[in-house]
């Protein structure tokens, strides 16, 4: 929690002071008189202060200002300051505004002071792969990370999509001491038989196509870790055989009869309630309880809203350090992030960062009128003719749920192959991509669904991330 000093503040500066802290988490200390204030200043640490120069007198703004603030975050000093305005104070984070403030920009100012300040700006030291939050839930996570890191033990990683669950899983990695290699496999990515080939390997004439010997994920990830992203998307008989390799510590390929001994640390991650699918028969409840040595959950985006500026300021940081610029966020900009509820987590939150940042153009100010550039809803009426179904479709991405209105547009002219794509995509969209749903309810088999996707992608018809993706070898080729 951040710590604001308001020095003989106005009813008006005391309102928007209020609201802004309560806005940002911030805990608010309003005094009135500059010696209980300087009194203050000496004892404690703050991360912001401020105050009105037409409420001090001449003497008490320079003696204001002649505090070492050193110790101190950020300063502001609002009003009728012109002749104040060449004396920066000792600890040169003094800042002169002009009034009357607004809400908008009291909270960009509360925001930056907390990124300023050395002492709430948590990265680790490189050990959690750059991850950060200041907040309590994730300095715990973290703890908790640095304590289970050594063990050998098996962790369940359970969080929203794009809250950061690899991140935690190379963490893991990284801070074991295991010196093999981390392999990230997402279950929902490959269709059953491709699977169960990566992961467990295959040898060569076991099945059409298997021209030469494989080594799965396990034998790659020998003396290292293996994560399994989306668990719940593994069929029940991979399940079985699953729970098997982790208790022998051994795996036969396919097509094989030799155990070769493996020594795999394993991590599996889902975003789905991990309880409910093993107690309604979509994880086998021996897997969950082999796996659940160890949980961690990763809070939503929306509950640590104190590390959005901080998370904000370090994606633009990282952007200005790659290109050689020094782009800011306006104080809105700031306040937008802040408010926003982030349905897709941090990873929405780096793409609109960057996104903006390109926008931005040659400016200095990256500003942000809205977080989401979602569409709006269209209407019936208003669906596009029907693109030529040879050679002229562009590849797509599934789009937002909340884009859509959930009805199907066919209109004269399209091929059967393009309406039962749209229908196959529209029915993804309802369940947020969730494939095994999609077959149940369109009576198909999930293989089906598996292969049509990877038809699609192998036309440019889809984009990568609707069949699936993990950024190691989880990737269906």
């Amino acid at each position: 929690m951040g710590h604001v000093l308001l020095v003989n503040g106005g009813v008006g500066l005391v309102s928007l002071a209020t609201s802004a802290a309560a806005a940002t988490h911030c805990q608010l200390t309003a005094v009135q008189g500059l010696d209980p204030a300087l009194s203050l200043i000496a004892k404690r640490q703050f991360d912001l202060i401020l105050t009105d120069a037409s409420s001090l007198a001449d003497d008490e703004l320079g003696r204001f200002l002649a505090l070492d603030l050193s110790r101190q975050g950020h300063v502001i000093v609002t009003g009728n300051t012109g002749e104040q305005r060449g004396n920066r104070g000792k600890g040169g984070r003094v800042e002169y505004l002009a009034a009357p403030l607004s809400l908008d920009g009291l909270l960009g100012l509360m925001n930056q002071a907390l990124l300023r300040t050395p002492s709430h700006e948590i990265e680790l030291g490189g050990q959690l792969g750059g991850m950060l939050g200041r907040t309590l839930r994730m300095q715990a996570l973290f703890e908790n990370i640095r304590r289970v890191a050594p063990l050998e033990v098996g962790v369940l990683v359970q969080g929203e999509s794009g809250t950061g669950k690899e991140m935690i899983a190379r963490a893991l990695h990284r801070l074991s001491g295991r010196t093999g290699d981390f392999v990230a496999v997402n279950c929902g990515a490959l269709s059953p038989d491709l699977l169960s080939s990566q992961l467990f390997g295959h040898e060569r004439g076991s099945f059409t196509g298997a021209t030469q010997l494989h080594a799965g994920c396990f034998e790659q990830a020998r003396g290292g870790t293996l994560f399994l992203d989306e668990i719940t998307e593994m069929p029940l008989p991979l399940q079985v055989y699953l729970l098997r390799v982790i208790e022998t510590h051994s795996v036969t390929r396919v097509g094989g009869t030799r155990e070769i001994p493996i020594d795999v640390r394993v991590i599996a991650a889902s975003n789905r309630d991990l309880q409910h699918a093993a107690a309604t028969g979509v994880l086998r409840q021996d897997l969950y309880f082999r796996l659940l040595e160890f949980p961690l959950a990763i809070p939503p985006l929306r509950e640590r809203r104190e590390d959005i500026p901080l998370l904000a300021q370090h994606f633009l940081d990282e952007l200005n350090a790659k290109h050689g610029t020094g782009k800011r966020l306006t104080p809105h900009a700031m306040s937008v992030l802040f408010n926003y509820h982030w349905p897709g987590n941090v990873r929405e939150l780096l793409h609109t960062i960057r996104r903006h940042y390109i926008t931005a153009g040659e400016a200095s100010e990256v500003e942000i009128r809205q977080a989401t550039d979602q569409p709006p809803r269209r209407r019936s009426s208003d669906a596009p003719k029907p693109t030529p179904h040879l050679g002229g479709i562009a590849p797509v991405s599934l789009p937002a749920p909340s884009a859509l209105d959930g009805a199907i547009h066919f209109s004269v002219g399209m091929t059967f192959e393009e309406i039962e794509r749209e229908v196959l995509l529209k029915t993804l969209v309802h369940f947020h991509n969730n494939k095994r749903e999609a077959a149940r309810v369109l009576g198909i088999s999930l293989k089906t669904v598996y292969n049509k996707l990877l038809r699609y992608r192998s036309q440019g018809l889809i984009d990568e991330d609707v069949v699936g993706e993990s950024e190691n070898n989880g990737r269906a080729a």
